[in-house]
């Protein structure tokens, strides 16, 4: 599966789309090889929006803007870093929920 996902990167990259919506395209890729993709992805979609469908906490943090979805129903809307600063905050409680697990932060 991980490699049809990479394959469909490797399309939209030759393709210099303007917009680029990637729903869990990493899901299926290892953490390293996640880093790696997004890394490519900030670089070579510099200039495009890029919507990121997610539920890995490393794959949006480096993202301008997070929106965060409980139940079908927006709940926050922000950068993350001030969503994480955010008392209360949804984004905030899974991310540290996510560093507090000793093999999510091994793993990257």
């Amino acid at each position: 599966m991980g490699q049809r996902q990479l394959f469909c990167l490797g399309r939209a990259l030759l393709r210099r789309s303007r917009v680029l919506v990637l729903d869990e395209a990493t899901a299926s890729i290892d953490n390293a090889t996640d880093t790696i993709l997004q890394k490519t992805i900030r670089t070579e979609f510099e200039s495009c929006t890029v919507i990121t469908v997610a539920h890995r906490i490393p794959t949006v943090m480096d993202c301008t803007m997070v929106l965060a979805i409980s139940d079908g129903k927006i709940v926050e809307y922000d950068e993350p870093m001030r969503l994480m600063k955010r008392e209360g905050s949804l984004f905030g409680q899974l991310v540290r929920e996510y560093w507090s697990h000793p093999q999510s932060a091994e793993s990257h």
